[in-house]
């Protein structure tokens, strides 16, 4: 009879977008659980932008930890090798029976790293145990860093990549209340040609790599027209003029059924 292969476990700890006092008591735990750490690099020895969250919270990072490269390109094949390759290495890793605690800055299933690579592990090692800890997503701690409240009682919210681009975006914003338009970089100006269009300058704000030390408030969203803005960034629009539909409120009483003699 073979011996079933024992897998230590898969863990992805949510560290928040850069302040380390987001980082929630359930990831802390994690990290120092004795778990080997993983982290995301976009090159070879690079610095880590979830690592540096770690270190300024005070954790000394273990001899052992492992670095995972994420290139940033939309090659496709480039981009499948490396996936392969990181897959492929956790696995073998997970083979020596200890847990693996993955570093993710932000919220580990809200556009991140870690929901690809924990798929593509199963793919290879389907009896993995993968355990996600969430945590604060940086769209969640703009808000609460400029003051906008992302939604109240009955209105919505969207969350977009701007790479869907000016059209999307200008439909969206008579879909929903507040959006939240991440990764801005590539579009900026045009977004912000949107926002004036529309007369939502005054009531957008952006924000640059929230909570770290780093972080950027800037509320004349129009100044930053033609500036290279960092890719840690993302918009928070409000359309407080938007026409909502009427509401279905409360429980409709279902008719009772007749049935004819």
């Amino acid at each position: 009879m073979t011996e079933q292969k024992r897998y230590g476990k898969l863990i992805g700890a949510s560290l928040g977008p850069g302040d380390p006092e987001l980082i929630t008591r359930r990831a802390w735990a994690a990290l120092q659980s004795g778990a080997r750490w993983l982290y995301p690099v976009k090159k070879a020895e690079e610095s880590s932008y979830a690592l540096a969250i770690v270190e300024r919270g005070g954790i000394a990072v273990p001899t052992d930890a492992v670095e995972l490269v994420f290139p940033m390109t939309r090659d496709a094949e480039i981009l499948a090798k490396a996936w392969s390759r990181a897959a492929v290495q956790t696995v073998e890793l997970l083979e020596q029976g200890r847990d693996l605690v993955f570093l993710v800055e932000g919220d580990a299933s809200t556009f991140a790293t870690f929901g690809h690579l924990a798929r593509v592990v199963r793919e290879l090692a389907p009896a993995v145990e993968v355990e996600t800890i969430p945590g604060v997503s940086s769209f969640a701690a703009a808000a609460a860093t400029t003051g906008v409240t992302l939604a109240e009682e009955d209105e919505t919210f969207a969350i977009i990549p701007a790479a869907y681009g000016v059209e999307v975006i200008n439909h969206l914003l008579d879909e929903f209340d507040t959006l939240a338009l991440l990764k801005v970089k590539p579009l900026l100006d045009e977004v912000i040609e949107l926002l004036e269009q529309r007369q939502l300058l005054a009531t957008s704000v952006f924000i640059e790599k929230v909570g770290s030390p780093q972080e950027r408030i800037v509320r004349d969203v129009a100044s930053l027209k033609g500036e290279k803005v960092n890719y840690l960034s993302l918009l928070l629009v409000q359309n407080p003029k938007r026409v909502r539909g009427e509401l279905r409120r409360g429980c409709r009483k279902r008719k009772a059924l007749t049935v004819d003699a």
